[in-house]
């Protein structure tokens, strides 16, 4: 699992190009949330929450409480789910959203919440292909 970690890394930061003042969080869920938290180069804020769907759950109580579209002109979701949908969109009104995800991966819903859409070019099974 190290490997995935890294691997998803550089193909989030060739898709999304972070900057250095950026604020990253990254929810997971918690039989995850020590490998990522050892892994993950740089600074971030490590979230989990235990149960189904636990770390959207995370990510969405955080874009929705923490006055997110009133802090950040720019705003970038790592995800495909559509259970963000609803919530980009909002923050479309404040903020320029982005969502970057693997084309295959990403709800129809979500694409058309988003400003724009960013293709992650990851394969999760070709690290475990290898091993």
């Amino acid at each position: 699992m190290p490997e995935q970690v890294q691997a998803a890394q550089a193909a989030i930061a060739a898709a999304v190009v972070p900057r250095n003042d950026d604020q990253v969080v990254i929810a997971c869920g918690r039989f995850s949330i020590d490998v990522v938290g050892f892994e993950w180069r740089g600074p971030r804020r490590l979230v989990f929450r235990a149960g189904m769907n636990g770390a959207d759950l995370e990510l969405l109580d955080i874009l929705e409480t923490e006055r997110v579209g009133d802090r950040f002109a720019e705003i970038v979701l790592v995800s495909g789910d559509g259970i963000f949908a609803e919530v980009v969109s909002r923050l479309g009104l404040h903020a320029d959203v982005s969502v970057a995800s693997r084309t295959e991966s990403c709800s129809r819903r979500l694409r058309m919440a988003a400003k724009r859409v960013l293709d992650i070019d990851y394969d999760p099974n070709a690290i475990m292909e290898a091993a």
